[in-house]
């Protein structure tokens, strides 16, 4: 992580304080547990719990560096705090106990932190589009106009997708939030299942199915990668920016604040700085969901070339992800839309996105489709010398033989293309 994409609460979320006191909380849930099974003296884990710890992050780096192990080094500093009654915690435990059901409760915590931020982008495309819900506008296919849309048609799609996004972040959620307490490889040697079912229980967590030494790395896979696909959506969305805000095309840019600046070179730029950003970042959040599906396959009960993947992109990805959301909501809130360029690029062709209208009727009146289709397009074609595409059609002789200018004309009807842009907003904004 870096400051300038991470927002503080996912500084403080993936802060080494924040996760030696995750770890302390797991190891004193299965202590109570313990308790609770009789395995361990009853008030342990109080009397822990009294001393208010205050971890030393540095002191515990200070004793990796000795015994090249974290989980030893942050037990023993909790010795070093706790004193005799430290003896009883981790028993039976094997380090990914606490290190699988900590970075649960972490990644857990990270999409719920998400989840507003999901919302407020949600609420601003939704607004937007309803904005916009009957300003048309051409759509387009490989870049090349093809038939009307409106705008918020466009914004609508891209809140299905993000609506989507947030289903799949629910879903990694629940995948994602398992532990496990069951010792070395799983098996319970020293603990039992209800001991682990009874720690995890008051974490928020379920136990793994059938654990190893570690949870199945499938689960972090998919939590990552639904990760990514939001990031896709977000990425998406801010390349039809970029492509709107172009100067050929200034249907829509981004807000360009007081006292902005664009080039250091060319005072008049006014550039999709914002989108540009989104779709770099989306990059690094895609990037994580590789090294997370490579880590689905350890060594039979584990190994840890997971460990050092996780450090990294447990991080890097929410914590750029949700920056993502923040910005993505602030760039549609401030979108600038101008309707009439909207209407300018949608006529730039004279009609020629009616050229279907057109070709059913001819259907519809008997004429062989691919036959109909000849007869369009050779009209179509005309308007790129200049000619009209509605007066061809109905000056050719083989259309005109099957239509009557009135009918010919009656095609172009932008209303009949549009009639069910309601009914779209309304089944994708609910």
């Amino acid at each position: 992580m870096i400051p300038r994409y991470t927002p503080k609460d996912f500084a403080e979320l993936w802060s080494s304080k924040r996760r030696f006191e995750v770890w302390l909380e797991v190891e004193l849930a299965a202590c109570e547990a313990m308790e609770r099974a009789s395995v361990v003296p009853v008030g342990t884990a109080a009397s822990i719990r009294e001393k208010n710890l205050v971890l030393d992050s540095d002191r515990i780096d200070a004793i990796e560096r000795v015994v090249k192990h974290d989980v030893i080094a942050f037990l023993t500093h909790v010795e070093e705090l706790v004193g005799p009654a430290a003896r009883w915690l981790h028993r039976g435990m094997t380090s990914s106990d606490v290190l699988d059901s900590a970075l649960a409760i972490l990644l857990r915590d990270a999409v719920d932190a998400m989840l507003p931020r999901i919302d407020r982008l949600l609420a601003a495309l939704a607004a937007r589009a309803k904005q916009h819900a009957h300003v048309p506008m051409i759509g387009r296919s490989h870049g090349i106009h093809a038939e009307p849309v409106t705008f918020g048609l466009a914004l609508a799609g891209h809140h299905a997708e993000i609506a989507r996004g947030r289903v799949r972040l629910l879903t990694a959620r629940d995948e994602i939030a398992v532990g496990k307490i069951a010792g070395a490889v799983g098996s319970y040697a020293h603990l039992t299942p209800e001991i682990e079912a009874d720690a995890l229980d008051k974490l928020g967590l379920r136990p793994e199915t059938v654990a190893t030494q570690v949870v199945s790395r499938d689960r972090h896979a998919a939590y990552f990668t639904a990760l990514a696909v939001v990031a896709a959506g977000i990425e998406r969305l801010a390349t039809n920016v970029r492509h709107w805000q172009r100067t050929e095309v200034a249907e829509a840019e981004e807000a360009f604040t007081t006292g902005q600046k664009g080039s250091s070179a060319m005072p008049h730029k006014r550039n999709p700085i914002l989108s540009e950003n989104l779709c770099g970042l989306a990059r690094i959040v895609r990037a994580a969901a590789i090294p997370a599906l490579e880590d689905v396959a350890l060594w039979h009960e584990r190994d840890i070339s997971h460990s050092s993947v996780e450090r990294m992109i447990a991080p890097d990805a929410t914590a750029t992800l949700a920056f993502m959301l923040e910005r993505s909501a602030g760039l549609v809130e401030g979108l600038v839309v101008y309707d009439e360029n909207l209407r300018r690029n949608l006529e730039i062709t004279g009609g020629l996105f009616f050229s279907e209208g057109v070709l059913l009727e001819l259907v519809g009146k008997g004429v062989a489709r691919q036959e109909a289709y000849v007869w369009v397009q050779r009209n179509a074609m005309r308007t790129r010398k200049g000619a009209s595409f509605v007066d061809g059609l109905v000056a050719d002789p083989d259309i005109s033989a099957k239509m009557t200018e009135q009918e010919v004309r009656r095609c172009f009807d932008l209303g009949h293309v549009l009639r069910h842009v309601d009914a779209i907003l309304a089944r994708a904004l609910g």
